[in-house]
């Protein structure tokens, strides 16, 4: 597949949590991929245990207040912003970037003292994408073909 050439910042759609065309930060700098939720929580429900979560910040165009709840998750350590070692709920879910429709890993974390909501970091982006940081939104091009 040929890599196609994104901007530092991308709207993006995560149609299992609901988002569609929503504005997220291109970091190359990152890792991992980080998506702001608030009330993350673990609880059993029939006896299986489910990560409960809310997803943006009320204020936002797009925060519904809706709990999601996703039965397949992980925790996993990574460094923060400030490079301090943290442990993190993980999950997977489909993302809509460029015409590319893709699994990928996003970490939940506080991110309401941040700019931006949704943060991209490497691991989505290798082998697939070129990041030209001098523009933004580059993958609308991608969504007309």
């Amino acid at each position: 597949m040929e890599k196609k050439i994104i901007g530092r910042k991308e709207k993006i759609s995560l149609p299992k949590v609901g988002l569609k065309s929503v504005w997220a930060k291109i970091d190359t700098g990152a890792f991992t991929s980080s998506l702001h939720a608030e009330s993350i929580r673990e609880v059993e429900e029939d006896g299986k245990k489910v990560l409960k979560f809310e997803i943006l910040m009320p204020g936002h165009k797009d925060f519904t207040g809706k709990t999601l709840s996703f039965e397949e998750y992980k925790q996993k350590k990574v460094k923060n912003s400030f490079g301090q070692a943290e442990t993190r709920f993980l999950i997977v879910t489909k993302i809509k970037i460029a015409g590319e429709t893709f699994s990928a890993e996003f970490t939940l974390s506080d991110r309401s003292s941040m700019k931006n909501s949704i943060l991209l970091g490497r691991k989505i982006l290798q082998d697939k994408f070129l990041v030209d940081v001098n523009k933004v939104n580059l993958s609308k091009a991608y969504r007309k073909k």
